[in-house]
Formats: structure tokens, C-alpha cells, sequence
């Protein structure tokens, strides 16, 4: 039997959760239980707040287009996740949708856009980031909102890295080598870890200079295959935990 029930209907509320609360839904929110999922007076589902764990609610006080919830009982204890932050070159609209959802899925803790030089999108909507982050913490049974961070120069960014942070560098002329070891050699878990993903030109060579020069990058390969920035992102995730765990 699955430790987790996927079936129930899950929410992110902007509350404070304890037993006993009542807790007002957005108007969207109460459209889509009432309405769309059919949802009546006292039917469960389970919500979280990033802060406080996962409890069972009920739903109380329904309106045709007003409802709120009862907090019941508590679930899961908040998680300390992984300290990994996710650096990207922005892309366009449904792809870079898909990213930020895969990201959040795959635990990245922070979603940093980067504007390289041959960056293709340099404008973006920081509120659909935040919806899909929302939309995906939901669905996949994560606790807490990955953060998501102004889109700066990547330069700037390098400039001001941290000493503590491994720097996760995925290039396409590494040496195809054992990704894994190379993690574990270098980073142990629970200790910061950050991955940066390219657009889909690459890097231009003063930016490879750049990172190849800091002594916190370290240089992987995800393999012999071409990968599209989003794709990327989920194999390079999946490297990271393979080697850290989580």
C-alpha cells in the first residue's frame, strides 16, 4: 500500500495551520472544489502552507462561490529539504513552465534566472513561475515553495558566489565521465549545492572562462546526447540526487 495518499485533493493555503483553525479559501480556490471537483460540506482534502506541515481539512461555511476549511489533524511534520538552488537561463513561456515544474518536483530549494549573453528570453513573469511552483508542490506531495529569485546577470551572479556553495556546472564539452563520483568526491550531503543550466546556445566563451576559473564549479557531462535546456534540467537534478540523496 502507497505511504501517501495521491488521491486526495491537495492545497497550498497562505495560512497559518493548527488544529482547530478555520481557514478561508481565494475565491479560485472554492471555485475549484466546489464547482469543478464537486466538493460539498465536510468532504477532506489536505493542505500545507510551506511552514507548518500537511494536515486534513474539511470543508466548512460553502457558498456558491465562498468557502473555507477546518483544520483537522495533522499529516507530516515540516521538512528540511535540500539546500540546492537551481540556476537557469530563462525560456519561453510553456517550456520554461515545464522547467520550474520538474525543478520544484525534482526538490530544488531556490529558482534563480540568470541572462547570459545568448539568453533567448530576457523578460520573466515571476507571478506564473510562482503559480506553477504552487501547482507543483500540490500535485507532488512537496512541502515547501522553492523561492524564486529576480532574474539577475550571470556575471553578477558568479561575481558575489559563495565560497560554501559547489557550483554544479553541466556542459556539453565535458568529458563523459562518471557524473555521480565526481559529486560525491567533491560535495557531501546536506552541504549547499547549486546547478546551473545554459540556454540553448551555451555559454559564449568569456562566460565559460568564467566559470571554468572559480574553484567552486565543478565541470559535468549528461552524457553523449544534446539536451534540450528543460530536459537538461531534470537529468542534472537527477544526478545530484543519485550522488546527495533526497
Amino acid at each position: 500500500m502507497s505511504r501517501y495518499d495521491f488521491a486526495a485533493q491537495r492545497l497550498f493555503v497562505d495560512a497559518p495551520l493548527c488544529e482547530g483553525a478555520r481557514v478561508p479559501l481565494s475565491r479560485e480556490q472554492a471555485n475549484y472544489l466546489l464547482n469543478v471537483l464537486r466538493l460539498g460540506a465536510g468532504d477532506g482534502v489536505i493542505v500545507f502552507n510551506g511552514r507548518e506541515g500537511e494536515w486534513r481539512a474539511v470543508l466548512a461555511d460553502t457558498g456558491r462561490k465562498a468557502a473555507s476549511l477546518d483544520i483537522a489533524e495533522a499529516l507530516r511534520a515540516q521538512e528540511a529539504g535540500p539546500d540546492l538552488d537551481y540556476l537557469f537561463a530563462p525560456l519561453k513561456h510553456a517550456r520554461l513552465d515545464y522547467m520550474v515544474q520538474k525543478a520544484v518536483e525534482m526538490g530544488a530549494a531556490r529558482l534563480r534566472p540568470v541572462l547570459t549573453r545568448r539568453t533567448q528570453a530576457n523578460r520573466v513573469n515571476l507571478e506564473r513561475m510562482r503559480a506553477n511552483v504552487i501547482e507543483a508542490a500540490e500535485q507532488c506531495g512537496v512541502l515547501s515553495l522553492a523561492e524564486i529569485e529576480e532574474p539577475r546577470p550571470l556575471e553578477k551572479v558568479l561575481a558575489e558566489w559563495p565560497q560554501d556553495r559547489l557550483l554544479v556546472f553541466c556542459d556539453e564539452d565535458a568529458p563523459m565521465e562518471d557524473a555521480v563520483a565526481a559529486l560525491r568526491a567533491r560535495c557531501a550531503p546536506g552541504e549547499p549545492v547549486a546547478v546551473l543550466i545554459g540556454p540553448e546556445g551555451g555559454f559564449d566563451p568569456a562566460e565559460r572562462a568564467m566559470l571554468m576559473g572559480m574553484k567552486q564549479t565543478l565541470v559535468i557531462s549528461l552524457g553523449p546526447r544534446i539536451l534540450r535546456a528543460d530536459t537538461a534540467a531534470v537529468a542534472a537534478l537527477a544526478v545530484v540526487h543519485a550522488a546527495l540523496g533526497g
